[in-house]
């Protein structure tokens, strides 16, 4: 689980005197725990990842405006550690194998909308872990006429 890798991590942080890590590392946890009391209920592993990518996400638009040298080299610490805790996402050309079976009902459909409805369910039922915007892209890939 998630939060069990990130405490195990925060301690190796604590004992190796990394505050960087360690910080982030608390925060993702504090996080995860937060949502876990909002929803009275034990936070899944997909739900910790959303919970970590939000985090990442915050950092690279917080990275982006920053003109503070030092605090960009913080922030990319920061990313590369959270990073480092989310299953490797599936390749272009992964994705593009994955979508085999249906490659017929992607073409098929009626618009790119619906189309990648149809891949994403495709990739939910093997389990596959992908982002939105690299499935789109392959969508529109396989839509497009030869």
């Amino acid at each position: 689980m998630i939060l069990d890798v990130i405490k195990e991590r925060a301690k190796k942080a604590m004992i190796e005197k990394d505050s960087v890590a360690r910080d982030i590392l608390r925060l993702a946890q504090g996080e995860i725990q937060t949502a876990e009391a909002r929803n009275q209920k034990p936070v899944t592993d997909d739900e910790a990842a959303g919970i970590v990518r939000k985090l990442i996400k915050s950092n690279n638009e917080t990275m982006a405006k920053s003109e503070d040298t030092e605090q960009k080299k913080t922030l990319a610490l920061e990313i590369s550690t959270l990073e480092a805790l989310l299953p490797k996402a599936m390749s272009h050309d992964e994705i593009l194998a994955a979508l085999a079976p249906v490659h017929a009902a992607i073409k098929e459909a009626k618009t790119d909308g619906q189309a990648t409805g149809v891949a994403m369910k495709q990739l939910k039922q093997v389990g596959a872990t992908v982002g939105g915007t690299e499935v789109a892209a392959v969508v529109k890939l396989l839509r497009t006429p030869a």
